[in-house]
């Protein structure tokens, strides 16, 4: 079976959350950076979770989107992890990394998808950051004068 994008990006957002990550975002900044269409940017709780993780989204890619990442990052001291697909790039990080590069909030007006309301989330869990992001409408792009 092939998946869209934005089928893989909840497929990887499923994966991640049966492996208890929290602040789980999806985010589609296709139409603001062009490169790919979906950030998933999860935070795990330690090197190992990371590990978890990032197997438990190469397997279910694999099986159920028949996806093979292009490229596999891994920091040298395990604080995040990358895995880049193309059209979809997945983001680990633990607490510390997650709030230094703040990637979520990079691209404002990207649209994010709301987990609560697809199918197959049993563990979602949000910190304070996050969960105000997600509440907030996007930020519209500044006006060029």
């Amino acid at each position: 079976m092939t998946c869209t994008s934005r089928e893989a990006a909840l497929e990887t957002a499923r994966a991640a959350d049966s492996k208890k990550a929290t602040d789980i975002v999806v985010q589609e900044v296709g139409p603001h950076i062009g490169v790919t269409d979906y950030f998933v940017i999860v935070t795990a709780a330690n090197n190992r979770q990371v590990d978890a993780i990032i197997d438990e989204v190469e397997d279910r890619l694999r099986e159920k989107c028949a996806m093979k990442p292009d490229a596999r990052e891994l920091s040298p001291d395990g604080t995040w992890s990358l895995l880049d697909y193309g059209s979809l790039v997945v983001h680990v990080f633990q607490p510390e990394s997650r709030e230094h590069y703040r990637l979520e909030s990079l691209w404002n007006e990207a649209q994010l998808v709301d987990l609560a309301q697809e199918e197959g989330f049993d563990n979602l869990e949000y910190g304070e950051r996050i969960a105000q992001l997600l509440s907030a409408p996007p930020t519209e792009p500044a006006k060029e004068a």
